[in-house]
């Protein structure tokens, strides 16, 4: 969990107590219309100007909340965490490409389509962003043949991270998206139709 700068002195490590920055966690779906919304705002007029307003005061962290009564909210969040392992630094502009393009895996756009043509897509749409395709999709992939061990159900080769994903989510008790935390937090007074005024106020207000 976060630690306020203020609450610094807790930390139990092998050196100085270290600098900690306040931070604020965003609980976003890739296929949700109001998490899009929220990472357009920032994305466009926030991050590109946090190093220079905030120097070394504030972190936003995207934690990725899969929300399952849309099935292909998965199959997203998995291209997201393929990319994490492969071209971690290409990880914030794949989010925001996803969020751009997220229409394309509304339920409709999915409904018919074979899992592995959806991951297909989306290791083209990681191409886009410069990640090696082929590197995303044999991580996406799943086959039609038993594991070495007989197993139907394996998974592929993201799923282990995902369960850690989703499991840390859990601890938090989010439900709804997007939900943001501040310093550990749920601040409730942020929301999806925040301005980059609102923002940028918010922000002066309370990292200090």
């Amino acid at each position: 969990m976060a630690l306020p700068p203020k609450f610094a002195g807790q930390a139990i490590v092998s050196g100085p107590i270290p600098q900690t920055v306040h931070t604020l966690e965003l609980y976003l779906d890739y296929v949700c219309p109001f998490s899009a919304k929220m990472w357009k705002t920032l994305s466009d007029n926030i991050f590109p100007k946090l190093s220079q307003q905030y120097p070394s005061k504030v972190r936003f962290i995207l934690r990725q909340q899969i929300q399952p009564w849309h099935p292909s909210s998965t199959l997203v969040h998995e291209a997201a965490a393929a990319v994490l392992k492969v071209a971690p630094s290409k990880f914030v502009e794949f989010s925001t490409k996803l969020f751009e393009q997220q229409k394309e895996y509304f339920d409709v756009n999915v409904v018919n389509e074979a899992r592995n043509e959806t991951y297909g897509r989306l290791a083209k749409l990681a191409s886009s962003v410069g990640v090696q395709e082929s590197e995303i999709l044999k991580l996406l992939h799943v086959s039609d043949q038993p594991g070495k061990d007989g197993s139907l159900n394996s998974g592929n080769g993201v799923t282990d991270d995902v369960k850690l994903m989703v499991k840390a989510n859990r601890l938090t008790g989010v439900h709804v998206t997007p939900t943001v935390l501040f310093n550990g937090i749920e601040e409730k007074s942020i929301s999806s139709s925040f301005t980059a005024e609102q923002w940028n106020e918010w922000l002066e207000k309370n990292i200090v």
